[in-house]
């Protein structure tokens, strides 16, 4: 199918650097694609994403890790990127779509390594239609590309380029994860790795990557630690706007149950057991909702395990 022909269908757009939806990180890396064709909602690709990647052969509680790490990392507004490949790359866009974030849905991209139109490994046909109602898929390659070996780890730079950093779940020493993971240390971005078993033969690739100089991560709060500021800059929610007359009522978090939260901590540092005591909510379930509120910019951690709201000006 000719591009031409392509572009006449629903959702179906070209994007190309001097379009404001072209994704603004991938901009900052050597020869940005000249073209993007993208199936679905453009628009989320200039939000904040961190890519999630690791092996096609994934164990059972790699895969799991993979759903629950992204499920975690999207209800906190992050897009969570891939390449739609088996194991854990499905599991990463299944545990986004599962997410509930700000608007009911977690969101998720797909980058492929062959044309828009060419679903490859066609598993994940099904997997690609759900992605394609909430994010979208995204390839460099025209209409008609079927999939070639060289062309999977020219996608894996646009999948590290796009995002604010790579989290590696499971990977042998020769995994292509890898390759993303090198991509983003090129780029200057940030590099996340899971430890496992000695006795694995997938925790390898992330041992040399923690070697290497990729931060150990063991929950998600350990990412939002080093992208949450960076991220919350790119979320058009969290900029400040004089155009509400209202302005403590657009202080208020659309969540009740964040906005009940931050009523129990008032405005004094208050540890994790403290706000259990006040809210009745459990600590795991703390914080989940904290992490959230940390990465809007209304709660900010501090030193000892609390927390304290941010000072906003707006509720002036």
């Amino acid at each position: 199918m000719s591009p031409e022909l392509w572009l006449e269908q629903s959702d179906h757009h070209l994007l190309t650097p001097d379009d404001p939806r072209y994704p603004p990180l991938l901009l900052d890396t050597p020869r940005p694609p000249e073209q993007l064709f993208v199936v679905g909602n453009p628009d989320v690709l200039s939000l904040p994403q961190l890519a999630i990647v690791g092996s096609r052969n994934a164990t059972p509680g790699g895969l799991e890790t993979a759903r629950q790490f992204a499920a975690c990392l999207a209800e906190c507004g992050l897009v969570i990127s891939s390449g739609l490949a088996l194991g854990v790359d499905a599991a990463a866009h299944q545990g986004a779509l599962a997410a509930s974030g700000n608007d009911g849905s977690g969101l998720t991209v797909a980058v492929l390594g062959t044309g828009p139109d060419e679903i490859y490994p066609r598993a994940n046909t099904a997997l690609a239609g759900q992605i394609t109602r909430v994010g979208a898929l995204v390839s460099e390659l025209p209409p008609g590309t079927s999939p070639r070996k060289h062309q999977f780890p020219q996608r894996n730079r646009i999948i590290a380029g796009m995002s604010l950093g790579t989290l590696v779940v499971e990977a042998g020493i020769n995994s292509g994860s890898l390759i993303t993971a090198r991509f983003a240390g090129d780029f200057g971005r940030e590099v996340f790795a899971i430890p496992g078993s000695i006795h694995n033969p997938l925790a390898k690739g992330c041992h040399r990557l923690i070697r290497q100089g990729a931060k150990l991560v063991e929950q998600a709060a350990d990412i939002i630690e080093e992208i949450g500021i960076i991220a919350r800059a790119m979320t058009p929610e969290s900029r400040p706007t004089t155009e509400r007359s209202d302005r403590t009522e657009a202080a208020l978090p659309a969540d009740p149950d964040h906005a009940d939260l931050l009523n129990h901590m008032g405005f004094d540092p208050i540890s994790i057991d403290g706000l259990t005591r006040r809210s009745g909510l459990t600590a795991e379930e703390l914080s989940s909702m904290l992490l959230i509120l940390e990465l809007q910019g209304r709660v900010e951690s501090l030193p000892g395990g609390r927390f304290q709201q941010t000072i906003r000006m707006d509720r002036a």
